[in-house]
């Protein structure tokens, strides 16, 4: 297996997607969060080597998840998924750490190579 990799998405249905991308291109997925808080506890118990983290979520959205995780560690490695529309909070996340986002809807080529570039 490649690198661990936290798959972070309110959506059970866009973890499963996320996860399927993943494994497919021989990622480890080391665990599927729901929420922002639990992602950061998950960060700290098992220090994957990437994030996947939704940036709206419901109680704390996945910038302040982010920005918790960059102060744990600053050589985090975090892509933001984002719907289209959303660039502003795109924006605010780049600035905040994030190395790259994808766009809902995604071609799982997109998902490879944003995980590609973040890994570099």
């Amino acid at each position: 297996m490649g690198k661990k990799i936290l798959v972070v998405d309110d959506s059970s249905f866009m973890r499963m997607t996320l996860k399927d991308i993943l494994q497919k291109a021989d990622y480890e997925v080391v665990a599927e969060v729901g929420d922002a808080k639990t992602s950061i506890e998950k960060y700290k118990e098992l220090s994957p080597d990437l994030i996947t983290m939704d940036i709206v979520m419901p109680e704390e959205d996945g910038i302040h998840a982010l920005k918790e995780i960059m102060n744990i560690d600053r050589k985090a490695k975090v892509i933001m998924v984002t719907a289209a529309g959303q660039e502003q909070l795109v924006v605010d996340a780049m600035s905040s750490g994030a190395k790259g986002y994808i766009t809902k809807p995604f071609k799982p080529e997109d998902v490879i190579s944003a995980v590609k570039k973040a890994l570099q």
